[in-house]
């Protein structure tokens, strides 16, 4: 633990007429008023406050800072009183330590009114005075870098939070080291798989390029001296979060990264910047579209530089950033810079006084105007957070409850981050109280209503449409889920009449049994392998029981007539054969059957009464099935209709059907397309003449809903097969006046 002295000596090197008896009294006070008190480390509790104020002395921040930094638990945490501070240590200290003592724990993801009003009161306190916040990151810092001190089930939510608040804030205020490191550790708890991974790439990629920085900072410093340029070169490597965020911002494998190494050409004045850029760029190629130039529009942290790219020495891709001393010094520390040199001299100064002309400071001033404009702290709080997160939109459920989400989301990954449940059900949505189509892109204060059905399953085309991870796993799990779920159904009525004409039993520990025989991870997936045909029935009888002789009769095809057919060949088998010829017996006996011999289905002018699922049809192309009837006739379904699940419990009006195209005499099949289009005169007429000239047949066209903006139809149409009906819908979805276009599985 750092001796009184010593942390006298880290602020007067920097600071030589620093209050040392102010510093000496605040660090025998908190380390008396800390007593006996002990972190989760086991160390005294005096060392985390002693080790905040060491962290602002890297910052360079002026005296009353660092007593702050002592002081800062002490009201929260011990009998101090805040007239005891104001007496001790006059009102300044005593209104930051209570200002940081009224800051308890944030979550933005929860709506409560009590979070929002700690929010406020942080916002408040930081833009009354800035060393509030330098003092809670430093706080918040430390407590990262302790934190695998801290029980694992707290982890998690203290490094959501930190990732979530304490490292946009640093970010905002240009502290980028500060915020890289809270973003390391951070990511380092909530991923570790993923932190581990690139960490060994990263000792791969070392290991194979050892000298290659030494290289290239002697090679830069060398041609920029040639032409007379003074410069610091020196080389970083990217950090683990950095790159993966990287990576899933660009959807790019870490081999594609060219900006690994970066490298730092640091010169005296502006107008050098330019000219060690003009001779970068005329000594090596520059790789296109990576110029910026954030000097002659800095960013709203202050942040100021040169970024380029070049092909470099060793044909190694290099990025560089060129910038002052002064410009550096402002982006290693960020907001906390306006108090190491003013005008030349020494640091120490009181930031608080040197902010006015801080680009990043001004966000706060505008924040603290926001309050004016709402009567409640969750209203303040929708208006300030937007400001806060680069590469997140904040939305709101109707009732208020705060969503974060990446940029770029869409309502179907809004509703899947409510609730999976309300994801799976999802059927629409309104935005600010507009409907409008599930593919809208979200922006920061939008209001999202979900429109949801409890009859709906998400279309397995959602996965390509969600952004965020949570959502495309529960699209695929429900997918999955719901083929599974029909199979099984169907499985499980055709095993248990094949266990029953064997005259065995049946369980679903019998099942269990024969799991690894039949390379099944669960009976359910057992059950789906039967019903899809993967697996035969007999077999799984075969092996359930092994004393099992099959003494069935084999039957070429379909028997025909009417009324009941009986096979007594030791099972006492029965067909039910309606007098169209339907074949019952592919759906009473369905392993008596061939894949081969399943019901060929031509269209709606064969023999045998068949109609297509009235909501979205079928084509050839699709996996189909048959449900039967109570007039005797069959309905088509493609296999991914959501109607299936009506039959779920019925699995005798189940039948197995193929196609049977007649190549010479081609027939047309029912298709239906939901197809959201900009209201403006043509879009109907663009939509008609895409289907009529790929020989497409509109049956039929219905408005659903009419915005100022768009419209959403669905449209009735009869096309050949699969080939043809995707080659409709490819060719709608590239018309620039139809924003959506997918087909109804009815």
């Amino acid at each position: 633990m750092m001796r009184q002295y010593e942390l006298v000596e880290r602020v007067t090197r920097y600071n030589p007429d620093a209050d040392e008896a102010l510093l000496n009294k605040a660090y025998v006070y908190a380390m008396q008023k800390h007593g006996s008190q002990m972190r989760a480390s086991g160390d005294p509790y005096f060392s985390h406050p002693l080790e905040v104020a060491a962290i602002l002395t890297d910052l360079r921040l002026d005296d009353a800072t660092i007593a702050v930094a002592l002081l800062h638990d002490t009201i929260e945490d011990t009998d101090a009183t805040r007239t005891e501070i104001d007496s001790l240590f006059g009102e300044e200290i005593g209104k930051l330590v209570d200002g940081l003592t009224k800051i308890s724990r944030l979550d933005l993801v929860s709506r409560k009114a009590k979070q929002a009003e700690n929010f406020r009161k942080l916002l408040l306190a930081i833009a009354d005075d800035v060393r509030v916040l330098l003092v809670k990151l430093a706080d918040r810092l430390h407590n990262m870098r302790t934190l695998h001190h801290m029980p694992e089930h707290k982890r998690g939510r203290i490094a959501e939070e930190t990732m979530e608040i304490y490292a946009p804030l640093a970010g905002r205020m240009g502290m980028h080291d500060m915020r890289e490191e809270l973003e390391d550790i951070s990511f380092h708890t909530l991923n570790p798989e993923a932190y581990e991974t690139i960490n060994e790439r990263l000792e791969d990629l070392r290991e194979r390029n050892k000298d290659l920085i030494l290289d290239i900072e002697t090679t830069l410093t060398e041609r920029l001296s040639e032409r007379g340029m003074a410069a610091l070169v020196k080389g970083r490597e990217k950090r683990p979060y950095s790159i993966f965020r990287k990576m899933q911002r660009k959807a790019i494998g870490f081999e594609q990264l060219s900006d690994i190494y970066g490298f730092r050409v640091t010169v005296g004045t502006l107008e050098a910047c330019y000219r060690v850029l003009g001779v970068i760029h005329t000594t090596w190629p520059t790789v296109p579209g990576r110029f910026k130039d954030y000097i002659s529009t800095p960013k709203q942290n202050d942040y100021k530089s040169l970024h380029t790219t070049i092909v470099g020495p060793s044909r190694q891709r290099v990025e560089l950033q060129i910038r002052t001393v002064n410009m550096d010094r402002v982006a290693e520390y960020g907001i906390a810079a306006h108090a190491l040199y003013k005008d030349g001299e020494f640091g120490g100064r009181n930031i608080a006084n040197h902010t006015e002309d801080c680009r990043a400071f001004e966000w706060l001033r505008r924040t603290t105007e926001l309050l004016a404009q709402g009567d409640t702290p969750e209203e303040f709080l929708e208006n300030t957070k937007l400001e806060l997160f680069h590469d997140q939109v904040f939305c709101f459920t109707p009732k208020g409850r705060l969503i974060a989400l990446p940029r770029g989301a869409t309502p179907i990954d809004f509703a899947y981050a409510v609730h999976t449940d309300i994801g799976n059900t999802c059927v629409g949505c309104k935005i600010n109280g507009k409907i409008m189509p599930l593919v809208t892109a979200l922006h920061n204060g939008d209001e999202v209503e979900v429109i949801r059905s409890q009859a709906q399953t998400p279309p397995p085309a959602w996965e390509a449409i969600a952004v965020t991870g949570k959502a495309r796993a529960a699209i695929r799990r429900a997918t999955r889920e719901s083929v599974r779920k029909q199979y099984g159904a169907l499985g499980e009525h055709i095993l248990k009449r094949a266990f029953a004409r064997a005259d065995k039993s049946y369980s679903e520990d019998l099942l269990e049994a024969v799991l690894d025989t039949h390379h099944q991870n669960s009976v359910a997936d057992l059950l789906a392998a039967v019903g899809r045909g993967d697996l035969s029935a007999q077999t799984v009888l075969k092996t359930a029981h092994p004393d099992y002789q099959d003494e069935r009769v084999a039957i070429s095809g379909p028997p025909s007539g009417e009324g009941w057919f009986d096979l007594k060949q030791g099972h006492g088998l029965k067909f039910r054969i309606p007098p169209t010829g339907l074949a019952g017996a592919i759906v009473e006996d369905g392993d008596d059957w061939s894949d081969n011999n399943a019901l060929p289905i031509r269209g709606l002018s064969g023999d045998i009464p068949v109609s297509f699922a009235p909501d979205g049809g079928a084509v050839p192309g699709d996996r189909i099935v048959g449900i039967l009837t109570s007039s005797g006739g069959l309905t088509i379904y493609p296999i991914q209709s959501p109607a299936l699940k009506e039959y779920d419990d019925e699995t005798e009006r189940w039948v197995d059907v193929r196609w049977d195209i007649d190549v010479n005499n081609p027939e047309r099949f029912p298709a239906r397309l939901d197809i959201s289009a900009a209201n403006e005169p043509g879009s109907l007429a663009t939509i008609a003449q895409v289907i009529g000239e790929n020989s497409g047949n509109i049956d039929n066209v219905k408005m659903l809903q009419r915005a100022p903006d768009f419209h959403q139809m669905l449209i009735d149409l009869e096309v050949w097969d699969l080939k043809h009906l995707n080659r409709i819908i490819n060719q709608l979805r590239s018309k620039p006046n139809v924003s959506s276009v997918s087909r109804v599985n009815g």
